[in-house]
């Protein structure tokens, strides 16, 4: 494309940039004799009508937020096969360079980008917007220090489409919220999770779930909790901490409900950064709450689980009984196929004074029903 003018106003000179979703060209508009930045799509997602319909509305939508942390859009269109956005160009650097240059970075630096990004995110939210692709790639710094989010509607176009956008958002699975991760319903607070991952990696130098496939690093996302950043660099605050802790709560209703709520304790970090203020929060469970279709998969899943936490009692109760039956053969020499509830409740009753555990009326009937059925099993086998 370089040499190119495209919509007889953008003259494309240099290539300047390459993602998942699209390849990036500074150009020169000869209407308005200024530079800017063309994010042109790559050629798989151009092929998808829904797609490009869908990538049109969000691009235009993003177009209408004028914020000094958003990277402006100023036109959007497409040519032949060539769909493309045409942004502000901004001087710098983006954040993942920053970080793969620097390493750790210093907390109020840190915290000044994230109130940056925070109020970048107010400002979208409130128009009904939602990012979904928040990460040190996508935000970019001045050489005045202003922290810029671009990117705004495009994540959302691929996840919305019916192109199975998986493969192109590999890059991102590190800053997915549990419920994106596992393909749920999605709104502001999976931003702000993924807002605190990217001030976990710029106080800690790393992301807190890594593995060698993207899937393995969704599953962790879900089911894992993180090590907390303060253990991995203790001069990072106590509120800074659990700003971020917060943030990446695995229930969205435990995290901010809202940017204008992280923007609060960040402001009140940089004004006290040892304080104890970052309220948790406590789910009432009486409430009304919103829940995904309980599918048969999930049933079916559930009922395996189930059974594998009853397999895992029988076995702690079968690890009691050996012992026990131990003692039952020692009270008297009995005959295997004569052994009485009187003898084995006496040997369940010294073996718990013995070993210092004490049976549940469940429990016992277990053991009682598990002994008897040894004593079958070595008649059988002598």
């Amino acid at each position: 494309l370089v040499g190119r003018y495209i919509g007889n106003r953008y003259e494309i000179l240099e290539k300047i940039g390459n993602g998942g979703m699209a390849t990036v060209y500074k150009a020169k508009c000869h209407v308005l004799n200024r530079f800017v930045a063309v994010k042109v799509l790559k050629e798989e997602f151009t092929t998808d009508e829904e797609f490009i319909r869908r990538f049109n509305i969000e691009a235009q939508s993003a177009a209408g937020l004028t914020h000094p942390n958003i990277v402006s859009v100023y036109d959007v269109g497409h040519e032949d096969n060539i769909y493309y956005i045409v942004m502000e160009l901004i001087q710098g650097k983006t954040l993942k360079q920053i970080i793969s240059e620097s390493g750790i970075l210093p907390w109020k630096w840190s915290v000044n980008i994230a109130i940056q990004i925070a109020s970048a995110l107010e400002a979208a939210h409130k128009n009904n917007i939602v990012h979904r692709d928040i990460k040190p790639h996508n935000i970019i710094i001045t050489e005045d220090r202003v922290a810029k989010v671009t990117d705004f509607g495009i994540a959302k176009a691929v996840s919305n489409s019916t192109i199975t956008a998986f493969g192109t958002t590999i890059g991102s699975v590190h800053y997915f919220s549990p419920e994106h991760a596992r393909g749920g319903y999605t709104d502001a607070k999976s931003d702000l999770y993924s807002l605190g991952i990217v001030m976990y990696e710029m106080l800690t130098g790393r992301v807190p779930f890594d593995a060698d496939t993207p899937v393995s690093i969704a599953l962790k996302h879900m089911q894992e909790k993180p090590v907390e950043p303060i253990k991995l660099n203790p001069s990072i605050p106590l509120a800074v901490n659990q700003i971020i802790m917060k943030a990446m709560r695995k229930d969205p209703n435990e995290r901010y409900q809202s940017a204008t709520e992280m923007l609060r304790d960040l402001n009140a970090a940089l004004k006290n950064p040892e304080g104890n203020f970052v309220e948790n929060e406590n789910i009432d469970m009486n409430r009304t709450q919103v829940m995904g279709t309980i599918t048969d998969d999930m049933l079916e899943k559930n009922k395996k689980v189930e059974e594998h936490k009853k397999q895992s009692k029988l076995k702690q109760y079968f690890e009691k009984e050996e012992a026990i039956f131990e003692i039952v053969k020692e009270l008297n020499e009995y005959d295997p196929l004569k052994i009485s509830e009187n003898e084995i409740e006496a040997g369940i009753s010294k073996s718990e004074s013995d070993q210092g555990f004490f049976l549940t009326d469940e429990q016992r009937a277990v053991v009682k029903s598990s002994i008897k059925n040894n004593v079958v099993i070595i008649t059988g086998s002598a």
